[in-house]
């Protein structure tokens, strides 16, 4: 997905600049932490220039003559000027007049390509609705160490107990109904997921022989 662009009639270090300034901006304006990113680019005398990686916590250049070091953004700068620059539907009879004509064309291919455009190898589907779709399946990874009420006097096994057993087996034990806890993984999610619904876990039903 295209996050940052800039067009210009010069390759100076200030195209490279507004464009990562807005690729950033539009990460943090959509809420996604930008912390602990590489920035990854060819050789190019604008992405090595000072005022450049003074803005860079981690950067990363290729290598000279590897086609396939910066294959993805090679691949794309190919298909956007099939699709954009040289298409006779977006691009004027008479040819490109100015830089404010190519400025309106780009930031409407983009709109498009991020928004519309269907991707084969995601399935078919828009960048943008793939992105949203993948942040929404994703998994917490971390929780806050705060107890679970559990009811008094039972007589539940431990984490530590139970750890060797499966989570299906856990929650069944525990009569816990796991269709509802279908994506829970860990024993620590599923006691996460029982606080933040107000529930406890259940004495296991043992029989005594």
């Amino acid at each position: 997905m295209v996050v940052g662009w800039q067009v210009s009639t010069s390759l100076r270090t200030d195209l490279a600049l507004d464009a990562l300034d807005m690729g950033l901006w539009a990460r943090q304006r959509a809420g996604q932490d930008v912390a602990g990113l590489t920035h990854h680019s060819d050789r190019g005398v604008q992405y090595r220039a000072i005022r450049y990686t003074e803005r860079l916590a981690v950067a990363s250049v290729g290598s000279t003559g590897d086609s396939y070091d910066n294959a993805m953004a090679e691949a794309f700068n190919s298909l956007f000027k099939a699709e954009c620059i040289r298409n006779p539907m977006m691009r004027p009879r008479a040819g490109w007049s100015s830089v404010g004509d190519v400025e309106i064309a780009v930031a409407e291919y983009v709109d498009w390509f991020n928004h519309r455009r269907l991707h084969g190898e995601i399935g078919l589907v828009p960048p943008a609705e793939f992105e949203a779709t993948h942040w929404a399946r994703k998994k917490i990874q971390h929780y806050p160490e705060t107890p679970v009420h559990t009811e008094v006097g039972s007589n539940q096994s431990s984490l530590h107990e139970t750890r060797g057993d499966s989570v299906e087996a856990f929650c069944r034990e525990h009569d816990i109904a796991y269709h509802d806890t279908g994506l829970l993984r860990s024993y620590r999610e599923i006691l996460a997921y029982l606080h933040a619904n107000g529930a406890c876990l259940r004495a296991p039903q043992r029989t005594l022989s």
